[in-house]
Formats: C-alpha cells, sequence, structure tokens
C-alpha cells in the first residue's frame, strides 16, 4: 500500500499555508462584515438544429445555476451545471478569470457537474463564457442575506455493486443492504426577512434514468431543481450537487433488466454479443417495438416522480429542519490540494463478473477543494466517489455540518473511485478504475479533513 503524494496549492490553509482570499473592488478590509449574495441560472439547452448524433430531441431544458456570496471582505461561488462532467482545462479557465474579473479566488469556486448522463458529452466551447456571465449576474444580483442548514432523508438511492442472483457474479443492480447515505443535505439562502434567494442541495445517487431515451434532459437533478425552483416562486435558484454517488443507482432503473434484455436480443440478432458489455444510450432497440415504447415513456416519467419526491424532501428539510446562521456575516474561507496515487492500465475487457488483468501505469492526481460557508463544510472531489468514502469523511472531520460535493472543479483520470474494500468486487466501476488500491480513499478523507481543519 502507498500512501497518497501530496502537491499542495498556494491557497491552501494552515498548518500547511494561510488560505487567502481576494478582496472584491469595493472591500474595505477594516469595514464591518454583511453578508450579500445573488443566484442566476442561464439555459443552455441545444436548439434543435445543433443537437449531436444520436440525440432525438430535448426531454427537459438544461442550465447553469450560480450562486455567489460576499461579506465585504471576501467572495465565494458555488456552480452547478447540468452536465455528465467539467474538463479540468475548463474549469482552470474559467478559475483564472474569476480570479482576476470577479475576484473570487480559485478555492473558494467550486464548479460541479450534475451528472446527467442526458447532455452531449463533449462540452459545447461556449460554456466558458456561460459560466463566467453565470457569476457576473450572481455578483449583479447581490443583496443582503443570510445562512441555513439542514439535513434530512430520502430513500430513491441504492447501492448498486451486488452479486447477481441468476450468475452468482457481480453486476450491477440494487442491493439494498449495500452502503448507502440517504442524507439530503440543503443550504439555504435567503434575505434577512425571509425571501428565497438559492437552495443548495446534495444527494448521492447516479443521473442516469433518462440515458435511454437519447434525449437532452437534466434528469433527476434537473427534475429536482426545477420543482424547488417553482414551488418557491420568484427568481430563486436551486443548485443540485451530487454527493458520493460512484456506487449509487436510482432504486426504480429499468436499464439494468428488461431494456437491457431487449438491447441484448437486438444485438444478437446482428450477430454481436453485449452481455458483458453496456452500449451508451439507447442503441440497440427497435423504438417501433411497443413494449419498448411503453418503458421508454415510464422512464420519462420516472424522472419526474424522483424528481418530486427528492424536491419534497428539499422543502421539507427548508420548513422544519433548518438551524441558522448566526446573525454576525460567516466566514468564507477556501482551499485547494492536490494528491496523486498509483495507477493501472487494464489490459482485458468485460464489463463484470469477472477479474481484470492490469500493468502498472505510473500515477493519477486527484484534486481536493474545500469551501468553508460559516460553519458549514463542503469538501470538492474532481471524480466519482464511492459512498463510502464520504460517509468515513462525516466521521472523521470535526464539524457538524459537513458534505462531499463530487464530480466537482474538474474530471479526474482515475475513472471511478473506489473504496478500499470494494476493490475485492468485480463490478464495472471497480473493474475499469484507473487506481491501484490502497491509496485514494484515505487520500480523499485526510486530504479534506486536513484542508477543512485549516479554514
Amino acid at each position: 500500500m502507498k500512501a497518497p503524494s501530496f502537491l499542495l496549492a498556494a491557497l491552501l490553509a494552515l498548518p500547511c499555508l494561510p488560505a487567502v482570499a481576494a478582496q472584491p473592488a469595493n472591500a474595505n478590509a477594516n469595514a464591518p462584515s454583511a453578508l450579500r449574495a445573488g443566484a442566476s441560472r442561464i439555459d443552455i439547452t441545444p436548439s434543435p438544429d445543433k443537437l449531436p448524433q444520436g440525440f432525438l430531441g430535448v426531454l427537459d431544458h438544461i442550465y447553469v445555476r450560480t450562486l455567489v456570496v460576499d461579506d465585504g471582505r471576501a467572495r465565494a461561488a458555488l456552480v452547478a451545471i447540468d452536465a455528465g462532467g467539467i474538463p479540468t482545462a475548463l474549469v482552470d479557465k474559467v478559475s483564472a478569470r474569476a480570479a482576476s474579473e470577479l475576484s473570487i479566488p480559485p478555492a473558494q469556486l467550486l464548479i460541479s457537474a450534475t451528472h446527467t448522463h442526458s447532455v452531449p458529452f463533449r462540452v459545447d466551447d461556449r460554456l466558458e463564457q456561460t459560466i463566467v456571465q453565470g457569476l457576473k449576474d450572481a455578483i449583479a444580483r447581490l443583496r443582503p442575506a443570510r445562512l441555513a442548514w439542514g439535513t434530512g432523508e430520502s430513500y430513491i438511492n441504492v447501492n448498486r455493486d451486488r452479486i447477481d442472483p441468476k450468475t452468482r457474479r457481480w453486476w450491477e443492480g440494487p442491493n439494498t443492504d449495500g452502503t448507502s447515505d440517504k442524507t439530503v443535505a440543503v443550504l439555504r439562502v435567503e434575505t434577512p426577512t425571509g425571501e428565497p434567494i438559492a437552495v443548495y442541495a446534495n444527494y448521492a445517487v447516479h443521473a442516469v434514468v433518462s440515458g435511454n431515451l437519447d434525449k437532452v434532459s437534466g434528469d433527476i437533478p434537473g427534475a429536482v431543481s426545477r420543482y424547488v425552483e417553482e414551488s418557491l416562486g420568484g427568481d430563486a435558484v436551486a443548485l443540485w450537487t451530487s454527493g458520493a454517488a460512484g456506487d449509487q443507482n436510482p432504486i426504480y432503473f429499468n436499464q439494468t433488466y428488461e431494456l437491457r434484455d431487449i438491447r441484448i436480443a437486438d444485438y444478437a440478432k446482428r450477430g454481436e454479443d453485449i452481455s458483458n458489455a453496456m452500449p451508451p444510450g439507447g442503441q440497440g432497440m427497435d423504438r417501433n417495438n411497443p413494449r419498448v415504447q411503453v418503458l421508454m415513456r415510464q422512464q420519462a416519467q420516472m424522472v419526474q416522480t424522483y424528481g418530486q419526491m427528492l424536491g419534497e424532501e428539499v422543502l421539507h428539510v427548508m420548513r422544519e429542519r433548518l438551524e441558522t446562521a448566526p446573525a454576525a456575516a460567516p466566514v468564507l474561507r477556501g482551499a485547494q490540494a492536490t494528491f496523486t496515487c498509483p495507477a493501472r492500465k487494464r489490459t482485458d475487457t468485460g464489463r463484470a463478473g469477472f477479474p481484470g488483468s492490469y500493468v502498472d501505469d505510473g500515477e493519477v492526481p486527484i484534486r481536493l477543494t474545500a469551501l468553508r460557508l460559516g460553519d458549514v463544510y463542503i469538501g470538492g472531489v474532481n471524480g466519482e466517489v464511492y459512498n463510502s468514502i464520504a460517509q468515513r469523511l462525516k466521521r472523521e472531520a470535526p464539524f457538524k455540518h459537513v458534505l462531499m460535493s463530487t464530480l466537482t472543479n474538474g474530471s479526474a483520470p482515475t475513472g471511478y473511485i473506489p473504496s478500499d474494500e470494494a476493490f475485492g468486487r468485480n463490478v464495472f466501476t471497480v473493474l475499469s478504475s484507473r487506481l491501484k488500491p490502497g491509496c485514494a480513499e484515505s487520500g480523499i478523507v485526510d486530504g479534506l479533513v486536513k484542508l477543512m481543519n485549516g479554514l
């Protein structure tokens, strides 16, 4: 087992280096702090004539949602984008512009992908400007604000690593006995009189329900955000971020069952065996098949059902379970670090059920970001993290309000990030991971705890 090798960023907090926040342009370092917040929402849905090959239309619109908080001395921003992932190079470009143009330090900017699987995987070149514009719009709307925090529970997720009851081999499917955090974390940002400005919600579930439809969709995250925004009214913005969902699926997910069997049969007619593979989207299904049409329609309905169920829990937390932050403006502070782990390269194929073969392949980096908003600590990881790693973080971080936001501030070249104990499972998330066991879990937990302690 090799310990993670850390490369500390310039904005690390003690006990490394002090975290230094860039001053807003009009800030007076000696002036009393007063929290302000602003939010924005920008539609990034492609027009019908711009849809990439393979997309059949638009199921629902996708957005860049942004929240900026400012206490007159420091500024921080949270961005949630309906995308499968955000390239690290794009995050770095936006971070540099946000620092130079908007006084938002890179360590105080969290750019998160909702991880919907129903958007074009190739990021539009205009997205950089859209993210920056969202930050500018949110800053233009800054107004007096206060923060409140609470948590609830939702049971729409389930561990997806299981032994198949028929083959007795590892495969993906609902494992109700597996590790699965049901926590819905909610940060409400409102005016001093209680008018909602923004909601930041975090939950661990894969946004894969609409993946077979081959239509643009925000999937579960988009449905939750739209439901909460509609419920709150006005110009309130609901940002979703993915918790540690590397091994968490929606509890009812047909792609693993009948839709998968239909695809296997359709490919077999063409002489191709995909029984141990998973082609993307709805490829391989006859959409004129009445049964396929029923199942597709049900999947589209399920997106809305999940959105309403999880959205209602967010609203429930906001009504009854919030702790309002002290009247004084909260601390706004962030820190970043990068560490590396030994890597491997797979030399065989097969989705699951059998051990993989590997050769050593150097090292791969993982980026961590910690952001403190008052007494709320957000740990950002730029990969798809197994659920038990986030649960360990919450146990070991010495703070009451802690959450993990994954697919945040870039895309780690690791593939999935399994927990140490998960490396014994022959599931696709473990087999496809570039990580060798024994490094990433402690590197993430220890690294984030260290960053948070310095804030």
